[in-house]
């Protein structure tokens, strides 16, 4: 934190800061306007009207800073009225202070991935507080400030590769709360399987269209199957209270528990078991250690007690579970979501290559009168599945990293080194790959996340992950919106920090494709003359798949004329899927893309912009061209 002069009055130097903040929005929007828009650019000179205005505050104590955006007016640029949040782990109460106060203004705020231009800062849903528009550490490089009337500079320097994965259930499901969470950066829609009826998914994925359709982007529908998730039956009473020390019986005829057994959903369990297994009950809350299975009996002494109550899950610790990766119920769900337009279908508990083959096999035949192929997602969390990890990935489009069955199977201590071994795995193999679990799980009951949670969001974007994922707190948090800010701000965060490894990568790859040594060359090409963006015309989206799996800091845009490809690359790191009318004419497609791309606001006159596409047009994996322009010069 700066240290104040003795000599210099407080006014003066807010006056000072104030003037000198305006000079350099001044310069910035001056510098990036078109031919003719410089008269708006020179309004924006000393206290001049800020619209909207991003202070943060730090504390030696408080090593989480929340950025609260509030409208001001001319006086407020002048510095009255701005407010900063500062907000602790353990105290929900935010402290209050003047912009004056603050030891430096925020450059940036988090403007969602490719959602309406400038900053959001409206009142949260339910009475909630005003929502967290960055949660921010001190930036590597200054950046400028940013002006609302500038949309093509907000653009810019609010650009967020990684992408949101948001789920919604009985907090999230009105058209106009997911409306909110697109507007606030969810990417992929997921709608779980294990809850809620065929019709219930068909009206939530009805709504997530026309909230998409308002918010004026494409967003992606993941179907996440339930799975042979092995449960306890139900009980007399609801729930039982095991003991340590005590025994209890796992009885697969038994119809209803009570303190002395439990029924079980999967009747095959006994025979999976012997003496000295352990099972972990309710995400490894409970642990029983087998002592012996007697026909359909397993008997267990309790060795972790707590309350048991209906339907629980059991793993055992290992793995090693025969149960099917596909259930009847999976089946029916896999053509519900098909009918419903499900762009991705995620398949829980594969054990092997052969389980994503089945289940996409399923999908595609499901999808075939509606003309679908879904993205097939494979959950990784049976611990079998990670030395068929090679395998599965060849067999799936994507995998999620699901660290709660999967840390129940391994232990705890060995998932944060299993998520980056898979997830570089996966972008070895040219597959997108999805972290979750927990990741904001204090926000289902509260307005900021824990430390802890903003260090483990971060993690996984410098992991490389394509994508972080929020379940309950989505679903049933009280803070659905606030909490898809937040993270998309942690997301933007951790991205600046990133390094660039392009040449090593470029330098290690094999091509044996055409369009892929393309895709390579416009990432190479692009980082290292300074584009601002990579325009990538693409029909299936492969193209933009393989640019996604290098890190360069320069936005891709793949424009693509199917819904489907654009709905299906919501999903891959810092690409941005944009709709082309569809042309033949491969200078007439290009024209039209650098329209769409200056016209949404990513690129100005001037700029530099490298160029994908495919001649002859309109077939799925011929890209073979690779140009770079500049934005206002003939294409």
């Amino acid at each position: 934190m700066a240290t104040r002069s003795p000599n210099k009055p407080q006014k003066t130097r807010n006056a000072s800061r104030t003037a000198a903040t305006g000079e350099r929005a001044a310069r910035s929007a001056q510098a990036l306007q078109p031919e003719g828009a410089g008269q708006a650019a020179s309004q924006l000179s000393g206290n001049a009207p800020v619209a909207q205005t991003a202070a943060v505050a730090e504390d030696p104590n408080t090593e989480l800073a929340v950025i609260d955006v509030a409208q001001h007016d001319a006086d407020t640029a002048a510095g009255s009225g701005a407010t900063v949040s500062l907000a602790s782990n353990t105290e929900a109460d935010a402290s209050r202070l003047t912009a004056q106060d603050a030891p430096r203004a925020a450059d940036i705020a988090a403007v969602p991935h490719d959602s309406t231009p400038g900053l959001q800062g409206s009142k949260g849903t339910n009475g909630a507080p005003p929502h967290v528009a960055s949660v921010v550490a001190q930036p590597p490089h200054p950046t400028p400030n940013v002006h609302p009337s500038d949309p093509i500079q907000t653009r810019r320097l609010m650009h967020r590769a990684t992408k949101i994965v948001a789920t919604i259930g009985p907090a999230s499901s009105t058209q106009d709360i997911l409306l909110q969470m697109i507007q606030a950066g969810a990417d992929v829609v997921r709608l779980n399987f294990s809850h809620g009826t065929a019709d219930d998914h068909r009206q939530r994925a009805e709504f997530v269209r026309e909230a998409a359709r308002q918010a004026g982007r494409e967003v992606g529908i993941m179907a996440d199957l339930q799975g042979p998730k092995i449960r306890v039956g139900k009980f007399e009473n609801g729930k039982t209270t095991l003991v340590a020390g005590n025994t209890f019986i796992l009885d697969a005829e038994c119809e209803l528990g009570n303190d002395e057994r439990v029924g079980l959903d999967y009747k095959d369990l006994p025979r999976d078991l012997k003496p000295g297994d352990t099972l972990l009950l309710n995400d490894g809350l409970i642990v029983l250690s087998v002592a012996r299975v007697i026909g359909n009996e397993i008997h267990t002494i309790v060795k972790i007690g707590g309350d048991l109550s209906n339907n629980k899950g059991i793993n055992r610790q290992g793995g090693g579970l025969t149960a099917p990766a596909l259930t009847a119920k999976d089946m029916e769900d896999i053509r519900t979501a098909m009918s419903l337009g499900a762009d991705y279908v995620a398949v829980s508990f594969p054990k092997n290559a052969t389980d994503m083959e089945m289940a996409r096999q399923l999908a595609n035949i499901a999808g075939a009168p509606y003309g679908i192929k879904p993205k097939m997602i494979a959950k990784i969390e049976r611990a079998e599945a990670i030395p068929a990890l090679q395998g599965i990935l060849d067999a799936s489009d994507g995998i999620m990293v699901a660290r709660g069955d999967l840390a129940v199977e391994v232990g705890n201590a060995a998932v944060p080194a299993l998520q980056k071994r898979m997830i570089k795995m996966a972008r070895d193999a040219n597959k997108f790959v999805i972290t979750a679990t927990q990741m904001m799980e204090s926000m289902i009951h509260a307005p900021v996340p824990t430390r802890a949670e903003v260090s483990d969001v971060a993690n996984a974007v410098l992991d490389g992950t394509d994508a972080v994922m929020l379940s309950a707190e989505s679903a049933a948090g009280k803070y659905p919106v606030q909490t898809i800010e937040t993270m998309a701000a942690i997301c933007v965060e951790a991205e600046k920090s990133e390094h660039v490894e392009l040449d090593k990568d470029f330098l290690d790859r094999t091509f044996t494709r055409i369009d892929q040594s393309i895709a390579m060359g416009a990432l190479f090409t692009a980082y290292h003359l300074g584009a601002k963006a990579i325009v990538a015309l693409t029909e299936s989206g492969s193209t933009a798949l393989w640019m996604s799996r290098h890190w360069t800091h320069v936005p891709i845009f793949a424009l693509t004329p199917r819904t489907g490809s654009e709905r299906a690359m919501a999903i891959y790191r810092n690409v941005t899927p944009l709709q082309l009318d569809t042309s033949s004419d491969r200078d007439i497609a290009l024209a039209q893309a650098l329209e769409v791309v200056v016209g949404k606001g990513y690129a100005a006159r001037g700029d530099m912009v490298v160029l994908s596409v495919g001649e002859p047009m309109g077939q799925a994996g011929g890209t073979n061209t690779l140009k770079i322009v500049r934005v206002g010069e003939p294409v």
